[in-house]
């Protein structure tokens, strides 16, 4: 698996909102200023995430996106479900039941299932908020004497 750039400037633009969730609509060439990406490139990965209610939108003069919720509800594997599709390591576990006819003989599959489950376990308990404080975290104890 491999994350795309479509999902990586997700979370981006996701952990920027986050950022700067107490300064109201934020408008998509300040995030895209700040995170140095394309506005174009933000304003193909906004219908995503629109769509699905993870923004709130407003046009207009002072328009711009928000988050929808606190910071704490969003993982960063629903932003990559959003933006990837799966997560799945392969094609065959990405419907459950597992749709493949060699799945009852396949001797790799627990492999590749032991994986899947590692990263959707790991990725589902990384909240935005969690990923924001352990910055913090970082940079208030990063000093030097």
């Amino acid at each position: 698996m491999k994350i795309s750039t479509k999902g990586r400037y997700a979370l981006r633009m996701m952990l920027d909102l986050a950022l700067h969730k107490d300064e109201g609509y934020i408008a998509l060439k300040d995030i895209a200023e700040r995170q140095s990406i394309s506005k174009k490139y933000l304003e193909q990965i906004v219908p995503l995430l629109n769509k699905s209610g993870l923004l709130r939108t407003n046009r207009g003069y002072q328009g711009g996106y928000m988050l929808s919720k606190p910071p704490a509800q969003y993982t960063v594997g629903e932003i990559l479900r959003l933006t990837e599709g799966s997560l799945a390591p392969i094609p065959c576990l990405e419907h459950d039941p597992i749709d493949c006819p060699r799945c009852a003989t396949c001797i790799s599959l627990p492999v590749w299932k032991g994986l899947y489950d590692v990263i959707t376990d790991y990725l589902d308990n990384i909240t935005l908020q969690s990923i924001i404080d352990n910055d913090i975290y970082k940079n208030v104890n990063d000093y030097s004497i």
